[in-house]
């Protein structure tokens, strides 16, 4: 570790190494992505040859004309959510694992995600007359009260990432609990929409809800890769953090606002997909190191990738049946993490 430490006299007092991989990594990333989603645009109960998806995309001719509006009235804006969604978690769960200094933290682990899910379950069961416009608004608003309860509680002179996780793992549990309570005894069809929900599932997703959803992606994320170099600094401890002139308080709240609007916003938009915030850090780590100024952008590109392959794989396993994409990543994602316990049990 101690090899990537660099101190420098810029803004930010602490920097590590970035891989000279990393621009080569991205591109990688960046054509798997598109070729994911070319083939997830153009599965369907109507299928659409890759090249006509292209075609269709670029606004030029194609030998059908339904193609325009398979491609880009039904399709293109799923995957371009899904793919948003990913991206949102993954920083999302990377911002996370380096405030709380723990490589098991994520925002589905800690409660941040659990709120959400809780304002929006009781929304779609309680109060079902209300329009679904209100959804994203409430599970914004979940996800930072219990965002705040979580930092107010923790605080004991300062802010401790022992404390944040703990009683976050509470939380998590109590939103978990009281979200289960209301599938239990809610109206059977509100429940059923509640559930579908809860699966994380992207089906019917249109431009309306990739428009809500994109303002909170691009502005909180483009925060967190502004404060990339704060969480290196965080890396070394409160201590060393605060004697090399790190606002400490400051750069946390802003890092774990962006934390709660990033998460919250995709629990609202396609509902809880769980690990996706877990595993993209761990999978960025393995390619491109422990510097935040590359492990954000290459952890956002895989877990993008990583949610539109879940849908694709979602919607071809049991066709004509679809499975939520939430399903696959919890299937992949749970199994990763205890690898994940299994080989760090003696760190």
């Amino acid at each position: 570790m101690k090899q990537w430490l660099i101190i420098r006299s810029s803004w930010s007092p602490i920097s590590f190494h970035i891989d000279r991989r990393v621009p080569a990594i991205l591109g990688g990333l960046i054509l798997a992505t598109l070729v994911a989603m070319v083939l997830s645009v153009g599965q369907g109960e109507y299928r659409v040859p890759p090249l006509d998806v292209i075609k269709t995309i670029l606004g030029l001719e194609t030998n059908n004309s339904d193609f325009v509006f398979i491609v880009m009235a039904l399709r293109l804006p799923r995957t371009l959510v899904a793919w948003g969604v990913g991206v949102g978690l993954a920083i999302a769960g990377t911002i996370t694992q380096g405030i709380t200094r723990n490589p098991l933290a994520s925002p589905d682990i800690i409660g941040v995600s659990d709120g959400a899910s809780l304002a929006a379950v009781a929304l779609i069961v309680l109060y079902p007359e209300l329009p679904t416009a209100l959804i994203p608004l409430a599970a914004f608003g979940g996800a930072l009260t219990v965002a705040v309860l979580i930092y107010l509680l923790a605080w004991k002179g300062s802010s401790s990432s022992v404390r944040l996780i703990l009683v976050g793992v509470g939380f998590s549990l109590i939103a978990s609990a009281l979200t289960n309570l209301m599938v239990t005894f809610g109206n059977i069809y509100n429940v059923s929409q509640a559930l579908v929900w809860l699966a994380g599932s992207i089906y019917g997703r249109s431009w309306e809800q990739l428009n809500v959803f994109a303002p909170w992606l691009i502005g909180f994320g483009i925060l967190s890769l502004l404060m990339s170099r704060e969480l290196n600094a965080l890396q070394l401890g409160d201590e060393v953090a605060r004697s090399l002139g790190s606002r400490l308080e400051l750069q946390r709240g802003l890092l774990l606002l962006s934390t709660v609007a990033l998460s919250g916003s995709a629990v609202a938009t396609a509902g809880n997909l769980r690990f996706v915030g877990l595993m993209a850090p761990h999978l960025g780590r393995q390619m491109v190191g422990p510097s935040h100024e590359g492990l954000l952008p290459v952890a956002a590109l895989t877990g993008g990738f990583t949610v539109v392959v879940a849908d694709l794989l979602g919607r071809l396993l049991f066709a004509p049946i679809e499975l939520p994409c939430g399903i696959i990543t919890a299937i992949v994602g749970a199994p990763y993490f205890l690898y994940l316990l299994i080989r760090d049990r003696n760190s």
